[in-house]
C-alpha cells in the first residue's frame, strides 16, 4: 500500500502534486555546538571502538583540530592511528591505501575529521573494511551489502553534508569522472558539528562549501523524491544559508555566522540525503572528475542553468524557494523562477565563485563525454525533469 504526500507550499498548505510514497527519513545521532569536538571520545567509545583510525587530510593536520582530537582520544584510553593521505576529490587508490592501514592497525572504527572529501574517503574505507573488493565496484545504489564499521564524522567545512548523508563520492581517474555510491548504511553513526572548527577555513573553501549547501537545498526541494520533512529542512536551510554565507565568507572566524552556516549545512544535508539530488550534481560530478576542480564551485556555475531548465516544465519549487529567501513572487511563476535563478548566480558571484566552466579548463570538445557520464550518474534519476542527451549538452554549452 502506497501513501502519497504533497509538497508544502509557501503558504503552509499542501498542494496536490504527488511526491514520494512511504519514505524514510534517516539521520545519524547529531551533536552540535561550540566545543562539541570534546564529545568525540565518548561517542567513539559508545560505539564500541577501542582501537580506531582518524581519517583526515594533510592540511588539517596543520590546524589545531587534528592534534587536539588525537590527544583527547588517547586521554580517553583509546588506541589511535591515523590516515591522512586524502586529497580533494578522493581517489580510489587513496581509499585502498586507507583500507590497508585500517587493517594493519586492527582498527574497530573510524573518526573522520575534515570536509566532504575526507568524510567520503572514510566511508570508502569503511565499505572496503566490511565488504572487500574495489571501491569503484560499488558505484550506484545499495551495492555495499554488509554493515559498515562504526563511524563518527566531524565536519570542518559548512556545506558538504557528508556527515549526515548516504552518499560517497569517489574520483575515478581512469574514466575521468566521479563515481556516486549511495546507501543507507553510509550514513555515519554520529555527526559531531563544532562551529569553532570552521574558524580556520580559507575564504575560498568557505564560499565553495556554502554554495554546495545552497545547491543541496535547491536540488532536494525540487527532487521527485522529496517529502514534507525534506521540504521543511530545505526551506529552513536555504533561508539560513542565504542570509549568512556572505558574512561567513568574509570572516570564517565570525562565531555567529559560523553557527548559522553549520546549522544550514546540517539541515541541507538531512534534506538531500533523504530526497537525493538532481541534474546539477549529476553534471557536476563528471566536471570534477575531468578537471579535479572544487565541487561547490562547479555546482555554483551549473545550478542557475539547471533551475531554468527544470522551471520550464514546473517552476513551483523555485517559487517556494524564492519566498524562502525573501525574494518575493510575481504574478507569473515562470518569471519568479527566472528571477530566482538570477539571484543564485548573483550570490555565487558575490562570494567569488567562477561564472563559467571554461574557468576550470572545460572545453567544448569535452562536452560529449561529460554528457554521457552525467546521464549515467545516480543523481539524475531524481531530477524533476528528465533531460535528453541534447538537453544536457546544451546546458553544458550554456555554462561554458
Amino acid at each position: 500500500m502506497r501513501a502519497e504526500t504533497g509538497r508544502v507550499t509557501s503558504s503552509g498548505e499542501v498542494d496536490a502534486r504527488p511526491t514520494v510514497r512511504v519514505a524514510k527519513f534517516h539521520t545519524p545521532e547529531i551533536i552540535i555546538g561550540p566545543g562539541s569536538l570534546d564529545e568525540i571520545p565518548r561517542a567513539a567509545a559508545g560505539l564500541g571502538m577501542r582501537r580506531l583510525m582518524i581519517v583526515a587530510d594533510r592540511e588539517l593536520v596543520a590546524t589545531p583540530w587534528y592534534p587536539q582530537l588525537a590527544q583527547r582520544l588517547r586521554a580517553a584510553d583509546l588506541r589511535v592511528s591515523s590516515y591522512t593521505g586524502v586529497s580533494p576529490n578522493p581517489r580510489a587508490p587513496e581509499i585502498a591505501a586507507g583500507f590497508e592501514h585500517y587493517e594493519q592497525t586492527r582498527a574497530e572504527g573510524i573518526v573522520a575529521l575534515g570536509g566532504g572529501s575526507v568524510i567520503d574517503a572514510a566511508k570508502g574505507i569503511a565499505i572496503l573494511a566490511a565488504n572487500g573488493g574495489h571501491i569503484l565496484s560499488y558505484e550506484g545504489i545499495d551495492r555495499a551489502r554488509r554493515p559498515l564499521p562504526p563511524m563518527v564524522a566531524a565536519p570542518t567545512t559548512a556545506g558538504s553534508g557528508s556527515d549526515v548523508s548516504q552518499f560517497c563520492i569517489v574520483n575515478d581517474v581512469d574514466r575521468m569522472t566521479k563515481v556516486t555510491i549511495i546507501g543507507r548504511g553510509l550514513v555515519p553513526d554520529v555527526s559531531v558539528i563544532d562551529p569553532l572548527a570552521l574558524a580556520t577555513l580559507p575564504h575560498d573553501v568557505a564560499a565553495q562549501s556554502g554554495m554546495d549547501a545552497i545547491t543541496h537545498c535547491i536540488e532536494a526541494y525540487a527532487s521527485v523524491a522529496h517529502t514534507r520533512l525534506t521540504d521543511r529542512a530545505a526551506r529552513s536551510a536555504i533561508g539560513t544559508a542565504w542570509h549568512s554565507i556572505e558574512r561567513f565568507v568574509d570572516d570564517p572566524s565570525d562565531a555567529d555566522a559560523g553557527m548559522e552556516m553549520a546549522y544550514a549545512a546540517l539541515e541541507a544535508g538531512m534534506a538531500f540525503t533523504n530526497a537525493i539530488l538532481g541534474a546539477t550534481h549529476a553534471m557536476s560530478h563528471p566536471v570534477g572528475g575531468l578537471c579535479d576542480a572544487p565541487h561547490g564551485a562547479i555546482n555554483s556555475v551549473l545550478l542557475p542553468h539547471v533551475i531554468r531548465f527544470n522551471a520550464e516544465v514546473d517552476p513551483t519549487p523555485y517559487v517556494d524557494l524564492a519566498d524562502a529567501i525573501g525574494l518575493g513572487t510575481s504574478s507569473s511563476a515562470h518569471v519568479t523562477a527566472e528571477r530566482f535563478a538570477d539571484q543564485v548566480a548573483g550570490l555565487s558571484a558575490r562570494v567569488g565563485m567562477p561564472s563559467r566552466l571554461r574557468d576550470f579548463g572545460v572545453r567544448d570538445a569535452d562536452i560529449p563525454a561529460l554528457t554521457v557520464n552525467a546521464l549515467a550518474d545516480a543523481c539524475m534519476r531524481t531530477n524533476p525533469r528528465q533531460p535528453t542527451t541534447a538537453d544536457v549538452a546544451r546546458m553544458y554549452r550554456e555554462a561554458l
